[in-house]
């Protein structure tokens, strides 16, 4: 028997079944279902105003119901902030008729809360007992090389570590070298002039925003920057806050990431830093490692797999960030890739948003309570009595190198921690990465002396590593 066609669908007006609020996913999803035949249009309003879409708010039609006019769809928002909350309104619309429906979207509470008509009224003065560093910033008027002692004294007696990643070496101070003109104290950037943009990253001490950043550099009118906002207000973490931002103040390096000041009028307490558009080293390795794909055709970007000569150049700016360190006496203590960040043109630098304990939970081993150590980068010393020096950097550099050649693998990958512990304390070497030249190799074997003192300062290994990028080894990758 011959089956009747079936019927066609009847004509109906443009109308809303289901709008719910804003569910979170990979991405915040407002799930919308609307009928209608002509199928309708869809927009939406954003506070009454037209909601413009593009690649991180868009909409998304999720499937039509068989047989059935009816669409069911998401208002897909790729991590939102506080600038999203707000009344997010549907519109439909065919030939038949119309309809809207509103709901709310929260998606996160304002970090930057503070009173709308302070910006109305140009700049207001800091009070004193909010302001940080006033005493240091006296000083350093001065005399800059003061402050750098002053700081390293009072980072020294606290025998706190900063959250940058960053210790003072216990033994002697650097000797001040003549009183140039100062660099001036912290600088303080005016909450009005952070926009956040997006959502970077979580840590525990808080969360770090790609923001645009306003009145930042005189030749610049608005430029990206990465904020890291605080989560605890507490007398200690505002003493914490105001001694990092000290600290991060005298670093100053082309091969050190950027810290630009503070915001400290209203909560949270904020660092503004530098935006490193490619992210963390560790990332970018393994995603132009062999099995790549043309991720990056910008000028000057590696295309596909690095080469041996990007690899060189990697190397040599993070051993020139790290000689930088060594002369200031300061000991990183958690040198590792995914700590270094990667500009435009290749260009890399260390820094560390605090996120890492969090992002890569796995490099850390949990000694104690809270206690995280990133053993598969420490030295024997380091792990049998936790002895951090310049010596025991030079190790972790040398597992760099490492993880530069591997593109990007965990040392010791195929051991647990305790049996990395193992290995690490009875003397064994990560073995040489399959595309290392033996010249890079002896380099990663000067550095992973037992004996710190038998271990090449960091000067020698740049000069090397430099060496190597003016005359590059010559390597043949041969499958055995």
């Amino acid at each position: 028997r011959r089956r009747r066609p079936a019927a066609p669908c009847p004509a109906v007006p443009a109308v809303i079944l289901l709008l719910q609020e804003a569910i979170p996913q990979h991405f915040w999803c407002i799930p919308f279902s609307v009928d209608g035949n002509p199928a309708p249009s869809v927009r939406w309003l954003f506070n009454g105003s037209a909601l413009a879409e593009g690649p991180y708010i868009h909409t998304r039609i999720v499937e039509y119901e068989h047989n059935s006019t009816v669409l069911h769809g998401c208002l897909q928002l790729n991590r939102p902030t506080h600038v999203n909350n707000g009344n997010y309104t549907l519109l439909v619309r065919n030939a038949l008729g119309s309809a809207a429906r509103t709901v709310q979207g929260r998606f996160m509470d304002n970090p930057f809360s503070f009173n709308p008509e302070d910006s109305l009224q140009g700049p207001v003065e800091t009070p004193d007992e909010h302001a940080f560093g006033v005493s240091v910033a006296v000083a350093l008027a001065v005399c800059a090389c003061f402050f750098l002692s002053v700081t390293l004294i009072a980072l020294n007696k606290c025998g706190r570590r900063s959250k940058f990643g960053i210790n003072r070496k216990p033994p002697s101070l650097p000797r001040p070298q003549g009183c140039g003109s100062p660099s001036g104290g912290v600088h303080h950037v005016q909450r009005r002039d952070i926009v956040l943009k997006w959502e970077l990253g979580e840590g525990a001490f808080g969360k770090v925003f790609l923001a645009e950043c306003y009145n930042l550099l005189p030749e610049q009118e608005k430029m990206l920057v990465a904020v890291k906002a605080l989560k605890e207000a507490t007398e200690s973490a505002r003493l914490d806050f105001q001694r990092e931002a000290e600290l991060l103040t005298v670093l100053q390096h082309e091969h050190i990431v950027r810290f630009y000041g503070v915001c400290t009028d209203g909560e949270p307490l904020v660092m503004v830093f530098e935006y490193m558009k490619h992210g963390d080293l560790n990332r970018f390795l393994r995603s132009h490692g062999p099995d790549a794909k043309i991720l990056d055709e910008g000028k000057g970007q590696p295309c596909g797999q690095l080469t041996l000569s990007h690899m060189l150049q990697i190397a040599t700016q993070i051993a020139s960030g790290m000689v930088y360190l060594a002369s200031l006496h300061f000991v990183h203590r958690d040198l590792a890739t995914r700590n270094c960040l990667v500009g435009h043109d290749l260009v890399v630098k260390i820094g560390d948003f605090g996120m890492s304990r969090d992002i890569y939970s796995t490099d850390y081993y949990r000694v104690g309570g809270r206690t995280m150590l990133p053993i598969r980068w420490m030295p024997p010393e380091s792990i049998l009595y936790r002895k951090f020096t310049t010596e025991s950097d030079i190790w972790s550099f040398g597992v760099v190198l490492w993880e530069i050649f591997t593109y990007g693998k965990q040392p010791w990958y195929q051991l647990s921690n305790t049996e990395a512990i193992e290995c690490i304390t009875q003397g064994r070497e990560l073995e040489r990465p399959r595309t290392c030249p033996s010249e890079v190799y002896d380099i990663m074997q000067s550095c992973w002396q037992r004996e710190p003192q038998q271990r090449q300062g960091i000067r020698e290994l740049h000069s090397r590593l430099q060496a190597l990028v003016k005359t590059p080894p010559v390597y043949l990758d041969i499958l055995g």
